[in-house]
């Protein structure tokens, strides 16, 4: 089990950029594979962008395709999400979340990871 926490949340306007964080606890980050995932009001929850452990492949939902970047740092057990050119559509609760067994054609669906962070709200207002 990975215990994570996500930061950097907040409010911006259309066209604007935030950056999300998470930090991992525990010894076995590397092995783990890496997701971001967001909730919209009243919606189900969404894929964004995953990484995989080794940092072999990363994907990224076609909404946000060249306008968020996903990284990870193995060394300080941090995964970030930049997000750029910001939508009112990007209004969400983005939650991080791990899994040291999902394969790479399971990447994208919520059910493949079992450790999830609390979440943190990104507005965007138009």
């Amino acid at each position: 089990q990975v215990p994570l926490a996500e930061s950097g949340g907040g409010s911006v306007q259309a066209g604007g950029s935030l950056s999300l964080s998470c930090v991992a606890s525990g010894r076995s980050f590397s092995t783990y594979s890496m997701a971001w995932f967001r909730r919209a009001p009243g919606k189900e929850r969404e894929f964004v962008a995953a990484i995989r452990r080794g940092g072999s492949a990363t994907l990224y939902a076609d909404s946000v395709k060249g306008r968020f970047i996903m990284s990870r740092d193995t060394t300080r057990k941090i995964m970030n999400l930049q997000m750029n050119r910001l939508q009112p559509e990007d209004t969400a609760v983005y939650y991080c979340a791990a899994s040291n067994s999902v394969i790479l054609s399971q990447m994208r669906a919520p059910d493949a990871y079992h450790d999830w962070g609390q979440g943190t709200r990104v507005t965007v207002s138009s």
